[in-house]
């Protein structure tokens, strides 16, 4: 792993490592993210029977969707916090702390590697997707959601679009991976194909996002997230207003009765070992 890749995992295993971000992104966030569970299961052929690694497995929910199709699935996440509460969560469900680029299981040990939103937090997802294609079976699917591009996840979209209007994205976070890089269904097919992986697809999975006050976006992304969190976190007084003005007027073009509905579509990526 190279200085800069080093960089960027650590500063994401901090984050990830502090229970109040990790509880207020379990509060406010996975309530978008769980809708694209049963797309990414499906694409990975997840079935009663099958052997199951979850990674970035955060609060467990797909590990546990998992289980309930009669599938036998381990989770793992490298947030000690994130493994305390899948555990919490589903205590019927194997959870272990482990590095997704150092996956500690034999070869051909499963016949599913699925990852929720995982995938853009690694420092190289490249050595992810050789690690699930060793401990994949022949004939194994990996599969992997990512948000859509910003113009279509409306949510983060318009959280960039504000500090690039309003502030600054350079605020002297370590470089990494781009956060919507597999956003681009051609950067996901070609990261498959050099993983070794055959017959890859990708496909969208609708998701909206629920919010009662289109005030509340801007606190949500601040304090849920680790990478846009403390880019928000680090704006000027007067930036942080403005962010918050435009926050505030994009989430309401999407007013549905008492609330607002946001489109945070997913991409899924899968691919077959041959």
């Amino acid at each position: 792993m190279t200085a800069s890749s080093q960089l960027f995992s650590d500063y994401e295993r901090n984050g990830w490592e502090d229970s109040e971000t990790v509880a207020r992104y379990d509060e406010h966030m996975s309530v978008v993210t769980t809708q694209s569970i049963a797309a990414l299961l499906d694409s990975a052929a997840v079935r009663a029977g099958s052997r199951v690694l979850d990674v970035a497995t955060g609060a467990g929910y797909v590990a546990a969707a998992a289980l309930q199709r009669g599938a036998v699935p381990v989770g793992i996440d490298f947030s000690a916090a994130q493994v305390r509460l899948a555990r919490d969560r589903h205590p019927t469900v194997r959870f272990e702390q482990a590095d997704a680029e150092k996956l500690p299981f034999e070869p051909e040990s499963f016949d599913a590697v699925v990852s929720a939103f995982g995938i853009c937090h690694l420092p190289n997802p490249d050595q992810f997707l050789r690690e699930a294609h060793r401990v994949l079976k022949r004939g194994g699917r990996v599969a992997f959601s990512v948000w859509d591009v910003p113009e279509r996840a409306i949510g983060l979209g318009a959280v960039y679009a504000a500090i690039r209007t309003y502030g600054s994205m350079d605020v002297g976070l370590p470089a990494g991976p781009g956060f919507f890089l597999f956003s681009d269904p051609e950067q996901s097919i070609d990261a498959l194909g050099r993983a070794g992986f055959v017959s890859p697809t990708v496909r969208q999975a609708s998701q909206v996002w629920r919010i009662a006050d289109p005030d509340k976006l801007f606190d949500m992304i601040a304090g849920g997230s680790v990478r846009a969190g403390a880019t928000l976190r680090a704006q000027s007084k007067d930036a942080k207003q403005a962010i918050r003005a435009a926050l505030r007027e994009k989430v309401s073009e999407y007013k549905c009765g008492a609330h607002f509905e946001i489109p945070m579509p997913a991409v899924v990526a899968t691919a077959i070992k041959q």
